[in-house]
């Protein structure tokens, strides 16, 4: 089977684990993972962010490592990818009002291709009327109130587990992408056996 083609949206703070893991654990198996951000080109970096739990009564925000953009944002034609991953962290929070990125959500919900969201990834999804609606999805607990006003059922999985609904895959944070990626492979059609 050929590698598949999978859309990164990114803003800046975007969760350093959610790009890195993700983006290096597809193409370790043959597939393509473009990651791109409102307004960049192909070269040209972002700062990710780490969001961990220490105590606090929410998570505590850090600087991660800057990010490679590997695609030029004005170049990208949705219909070249089989899915789109909205990885989590801050960004979310700003590129879900660009309405270039909500066009872009817009065509893998419309041609029922896989869509992938993690943590505050879902917050892209919510802005873009009908994708979650009537969908069951997973995110940080924090995004609960818009995944209910959007019309989605909000699932409250283990920090280290993913669920799926037909083909969106969806985990709370950056310590499921284990679980998360096994179920976006599966999604995608890729078996791995070992010997």
């Amino acid at each position: 089977m050929p590698g598949k083609k999978i859309l990164m949206l990114c803003g800046e703070f975007t969760e350093e684990y959610e790009i890195f893991v993700f983006q290096q654990g597809m193409e370790a198996v043959g597939h393509t993972v473009h990651v791109i951000c409102p307004d960049k080109k192909k070269g040209q970096r972002i700062q990710s962010s780490l969001h961990d739990f220490e105590g606090h009564q929410t998570y505590i925000e850090r600087f991660g490592h800057l990010i490679e953009i590997n695609k030029t944002f004005s170049e990208v034609v949705v219909e070249e990818y089989d899915a789109v991953y909205c990885a989590g962290g801050r960004g979310p929070e700003y590129i879900r009002t660009d309405k270039r990125i909500q066009a872009m959500v817009r065509h893998f919900h419309d041609a029922q291709k896989p869509i992938f969201t993690i943590c505050h990834g879902v917050q892209i999804l919510v802005a873009v009327d009908g994708v979650v609606r009537g969908k069951k999805v997973a995110a940080l607990g924090a995004c609960e109130p818009e995944v209910i006003l959007a019309g989605g059922t909000y699932i409250d999985v283990a920090p280290d587990e993913a669920y799926v609904d037909g083909t969106m895959v969806s985990a709370k944070g950056w310590t499921g992408l284990a679980a998360f990626m096994r179920e976006c492979l599966k999604v995608l059609g890729t078996q791995i056996s070992h010997s």
